[in-house]
């Protein structure tokens, strides 16, 4: 960590809530001087941008205010629209660090604000090896978020500060009220920050793309078990919502966007022992361009599971789990970590 003063300032990603509010708190109480950046990414973050504000004048930094919601509808909602029409299961919270995040508000830390090192709340942590960076886990395990942020790469590794990563949530809520800061009972961000409550993903889609009947049809028989609105409005794995009885239970196992087609099965019909993975990055350049053995998660929410790892081309990878995986789904992200689950090596696009 630099030590001198001329380096010892950072802009912090805030976003108003409690996570981003506690990173500059502490980096100010470390003796940072601490820069707030707030990025409006769509309408309803124009609340968000007064919250930060609000912390911004408790923890008396200065905060600026960038909006990026063309830059956000052209490479986050354009994109979630598009992976839906496509058949796909899209995961904007993955692209929108790689664009916005670590792309247009780094960026304007760096060349507007010319700062080199910046910060966010997210739960993780970096050790520096000699040099080269590991994003490991963070203290908290239920909150590590390293899935998401696999397409970070050595630079940005080398100046980014993760504050939260030895902390765990209720700690971080413990220091925010006794420091009295207004974010202290903040919810838990939306999974997709751009459909807010009352609306769902489903309505959201719904008015993108309208009601179009399609046919339910059972992958192994080919009968069609029933009716539904729209292909987009399932995904892969999924069992509940899909409305036809069945002697046991039923799950979406592929989709036809073209034909509007949703096919069902049953769970061993979600079995799947290799998949082909795209858009390559791997943070620990030496295992590019060779076979080796690691743990492989296939959504957030799901454990690492034991897997080969076999180049393919410099973009893409063959996955063969050492057991049989299910639910598979085109459109979402996977990681690779190290054989001991300890540190993230590289990550792509099912």
């Amino acid at each position: 960590m630099p030590c001198n003063i001329k380096n010892r300032t950072v802009v912090v990603a805030m976003s108003g809530g409690v996570d981003s509010s506690i990173a500059a708190f502490l980096l100010k109480q470390q003796g940072y001087n601490v820069i707030g950046v707030n990025g409006i990414m769509h309408d309803g973050g124009i609340i968000a941008a007064e919250n930060a504000a609000k912390v911004a004048e408790v923890l008396n930094i200065p905060l600026e205010t960038v909006d990026l919601r063309d830059e956000f509808n052209k490479y986050v909602i354009n994109y979630f629209e598009m992976d839906y029409k496509n058949g796909l299961t899209p995961n904007p919270c993955a692209v929108c660090n790689r664009k916005i995040k670590w792309g247009k508000l780094r960026e304007y830390a760096k060349n507007t604000l010319k700062t080199k090192f910046y910060a966010t709340g997210h739960y993780a942590k970096i050790v520096n090896k000699e040099g080269h960076y590991e994003l490991s886990r963070a203290g908290d395990i239920k909150k590590d978020q390293l899935y998401m942020l696999f397409s970070l790469t050595q630079e940005d590794l080398a100046t980014t500060l993760f504050p939260l990563s030895d902390l765990s949530k209720p700690e971080v809520r413990k220091i925010a009220k006794a420091n009295n800061l207004p974010c202290a009972e903040s919810p838990e961000s939306q999974d997709i920050c751009f459909i807010q409550p009352p609306n769902t993903t489903k309505k959201y889609l719904t008015k993108i793309f309208g009601e179009t009947e399609g046919n339910i049809i059972h992958i192994k028989t080919g009968k069609i078990l029933g009716k539904h609105n729209g292909s987009y409005q399932y995904t892969i794995g999924q069992r509940k919502g899909i409305g036809i009885a069945a002697s046991e239970p039923l799950y979406i196992v592929s989709k036809d966007a073209k034909n509007n087609t949703v096919y069902v099965g049953y769970k061993e019909d979600l079995a799947c022992k290799e998949v082909n993975i795209t858009g390559i990055n791997f943070q620990q350049s030496k295992y590019k361009n060779r076979e080796f053995s690691g743990m492989v998660k296939i959504r957030y929410n799901s454990p690492a599971k034991s897997a080969d790892i076999i180049p393919v081309s410099d973009d893409s990878i063959l996955i063969k789990f050492k057991e049989i995986e299910y639910g598979v789904t085109p459109g979402q992200v996977a990681v690779i970590y190290n054989k001991n689950n300890e540190f993230l090596i590289g990550g792509g696009w099912i």
